[in-house]
């Protein structure tokens, strides 16, 4: 090792040193000033960081070990951060619900993701404020009301005809098998490009915007210098890589603002432009407190919000649904009944999902027992305020812990069963919304509650409908069973990515 390394590594340590005691004494400070929940002791310097890292366990596992020990509510401390962890319905109905104003905001962001966020202009990073106001009204309104969800049938439609093929292709080159997660996701992230840039675009073109919105994903992980600020000197490469990346996703993207501006300002100019999109939404938008439209790159970073939160999560939430499909072949044979039942031979239709009320128990279950993800988007607090007898002061990250609420045994019979019947016959239900009282959070609740709800689940339903209308799906290896392990990434996806035999139905 050179004189150089050793001279980086004693500065890194210095800075760790001074950083972590600046941050103890503060937590001190604030500590004996407010209530906060209980949590386990952390180190003087970096509180639980460590601890967390050193676990050789995702967060989520992390979070799940600690609830026998500290109950629905407790503190982690995360370097610079601190993170009250809540997982019971009861406090997060009191949190976002009863005191919902108060818990609509967003903590501060790090620096890679306010590259990308364009400074928190997107609907999920927006303070609660103004800005939030008008980019949420105009994305919920204008882009995904139900009307305007009507638009994109024949997009839809296209999708799904598209899908159906690719599985039928890659069946008959692998004898019978295929990827569920890869083509799934395909064909989700076809729809929403239409329904977001309303332009024509071939199956290389799509290909490459997805990486790129992959790679935007894998540039946004967290990493040690997002928890402990003074860091970030040493840091400066992947600082500039990120840059990077913002520019060539801004390159790739800017060519599509400009056509559909081009095609909305000439109606007709081009014959392949779809009548709407969301981006004609954004050309003109009045955004409370500024004097200008939104610019090219927050443009940008608005698509970006619009493809990535709808993507990954529907074709995730498709994925977990086969492998629930394959593991119990009977709730596959009794959705199949009520599709033929409903609809004879004729192709599903989204319209049809309505009038199928087991298909919807299965969906219901599979955001129960699958959500998106483990945590809800985090949220901060507009003022100091009290939950479940604790002080909740400003700053702090407020972090929800989904499953620990719909696997919870006194609100579910059976928590840990996959069981579509419990919405059926069971007696049992739950307002996904959280408006009547919070027993699953799969969308979040509340202001902050997922714009794009009603569009996943008709995505979903549609998915599933169509998927076992056209293939009776199981294992392709008959002698083992489908893992359910699942690790964290965008979202909560299968350790092992599924596989699974098709066989047309006839």
């Amino acid at each position: 090792m050179d004189v150089s390394s050793y001279y980086h590594i004693i500065i890194a340590t210095l800075a760790l040193f001074i950083s972590g005691s600046f941050l103890w004494f503060k937590h001190n400070s604030t500590s004996n000033r407010a209530n906060l929940p209980p949590g386990p002791p952390g180190w003087p310097m970096v509180g639980n960081l460590f601890q967390v890292a050193g676990s050789g366990k995702q967060f989520f596992h992390y979070v799940r070990d600690l609830l026998p020990l500290y109950g629905p509510i407790f503190t982690l401390r995360m370097g610079s951060r601190t993170m009250i962890i809540l997982s019971s319905a009861d406090l997060a109905y009191e949190a976002l619900i009863e005191k919902g104003t108060i818990f609509a905001t967003r903590p501060a962001e790090n620096p890679t993701r306010s590259i990308f966020s364009c400074n928190k202009f997107t609907v999920n990073a927006s303070v609660y404020g103004p800005v939030w106001r008008s980019l949420r009204r105009n994305m919920v309104q204008n882009a995904l009301s139900v009307s305007k969800l009507r638009t994109f049938r024949h997009v839809r439609d296209t999708a799904m005809d598209k899908l159906v093929e690719r599985l039928k292709t890659e069946a008959a080159a692998n004898n019978g098998v295929v990827w569920v997660l890869k083509n799934t996701r395909f064909a989700v992230f076809c729809i929403l490009l239409a329904m977001c840039f309303g332009v024509e675009m071939d199956e290389k073109t799509i290909q490459e915007i997805d990486n790129m919105m992959k790679t935007v994903l894998i540039t946004l992980d967290p990493r040690i210098d997002d928890f402990m600020p003074l860091l970030r000197p040493f840091f400066s490469k992947q600082r500039k890589r990120a840059v990077e990346v913002r520019e060539q996703q801004i390159k790739l993207l800017e060519p599509f603002i400009e056509k559909r501006r081009s095609a909305v300002k000439n109606p007709g100019s081009d014959p392949t432009a779809a009548e709407f999109s969301y981006i004609d939404t954004l050309f003109d938008l009045t955004v409370e407190g500024r004097k200008h439209p939104p610019t090219n790159p927050e443009i940008v970073s608005l698509c970006s919000e619009f493809l990535n939160g709808g993507t990954d999560t529907t074709a995730t939430a498709v994925e977990w649904a086969i492998a629930r499909f394959i593991e119990n072949p009977s709730i596959q044979t009794k959705l199949y009944e009520e599709i033929k039942a409903t609809l004879g031979d004729k192709r599903v239709d989204e319209k049809d999902v309505e009038n199928m009320p087991y298909l919807n128990a299965v969906v219901k279950e599979l955001l129960r027992k699958h959500p998106p993800t483990y945590f809800a988007l985090t949220h901060s607090v507009t003022e100091p305020v009290k939950l479940g007898g604790y002080d909740i002061p400003v700053g702090t990250n407020v972090e929800f812990f989904t499953p620990a609420i719909a696997e919870d045994p006194k609100l579910w019979t059976n928590p840990k069963k996959f069981d579509p019947d419990r919405f059926i016959t069971g007696g049992e239900d739950a307002d996904i919304t959280g408006v009547t009282g919070v027993k699953m959070m799969p969308f979040g609740v509340g202001r902050r509650i997922c714009p794009g709800l009603g569009m996943a689940t008709v995505h979903v339903n549609l998915m599933i409908a169509r998927m076992v209308q056209e293939f009776e799906w199981s294992s392709y290896s008959k002698k083992t069973k489908v893992d359910f392990t699942e690790k964290l990434e965008f979202t909560v996806v299968m350790k092992n990515s599924l596989r699974a035999m098709i066989k047309p139905r006839v």
